[in-house]
């Protein structure tokens, strides 16, 4: 156990510490405070839900926080992580290449899911079903809707139609959630909006380093074009 500690810890720390001093930087999304009113609107929605809808259920003791019970969305919520690559392989052109795209899936993922268990430890809301106390939020819409947020940035901008398909299919995760009777509208409002940020921050924080010529590179390159 204490390894695989170890390990996350190492692993997060390559991921948010990579160097860019000797990199030429490809055009990345730039944090804007009007980025941040979507996600922020729905988790402060789902927030006032919270306060005011009822949940007095009995609760019956099991430790599976994820709720994973065998249902369609338990696969469905990570389409949009897998499409990210598939799509590149149908021959559409992404953002980013495959090892910067991958750690921001990464990163995504890490935060999302980080946020998730610390949020259902801490606030210990009971499911509808009176399963477990791990109500809120629903991880797997925000699973769902960062894996939507990272596929609409990747091939949003060539492929206008991308961002309505994929946050399609995260929203019918979340309505599946609720359809079985796993969580509230408040849990997947604000799981949508944790995810959604969730991304944004992941690319928001990312340093391009793979797959990238050096300057010294590109001046032997230019240098040579002029012989």
């Amino acid at each position: 156990m204490k390894q695989l500690i170890l390990f996350f810890i190492l692993f997060t720390h390559f991921l948010f510490s990579q160097k860019k001093d000797t990199l030429v930087l490809i055009e990345k999304p730039k944090f804007e405070t009007k980025k941040l009113i979507v996600p922020l609107s729905l988790m402060a929605t789902g927030t006032a839900v919270l306060l005011t809808e009822k949940r007095d259920v009995p609760v019956v003791e099991n430790k599976n926080f994820l709720a994973f019970g065998g249902y369609f969305e338990d696969y469905a919520q990570f389409s949009p992580h897998l499409s990210v690559y598939v799509f590149e392989w149908a021959g559409m052109k992404p953002k980013t290449d495959f090892w910067n795209r991958t750690a921001i899936l990464a990163k995504s993922e890490i935060i999302t899911f980080g946020s998730v268990y610390l949020l259902k430890k801490i606030i210990k809301e009971p499911r509808p079903d009176g399963s477990n106390e791990f109500g809120f939020p629903s991880g797997h819409a925000a699973n769902a809707f960062a894996g939507a947020t990272l596929l609409s940035i990747e091939y949003g901008e060539n492929y206008p139609w991308v961002p309505y398909v994929a946050y399609s299919v995260a929203s019918g995760v979340s309505a599946l959630r609720i359809a079985h009777n796993k969580h509230y509208w408040s849990d997947v409002i604000f799981g949508a909006g944790l995810g959604i940020l969730s991304t944004k921050i992941a690319y928001w924080t990312h340093q391009y380093q793979w797959n990238k010529k050096s300057k010294k590179d590109q001046f032997t390159i230019l240098y040579k074009e002029h012989l």
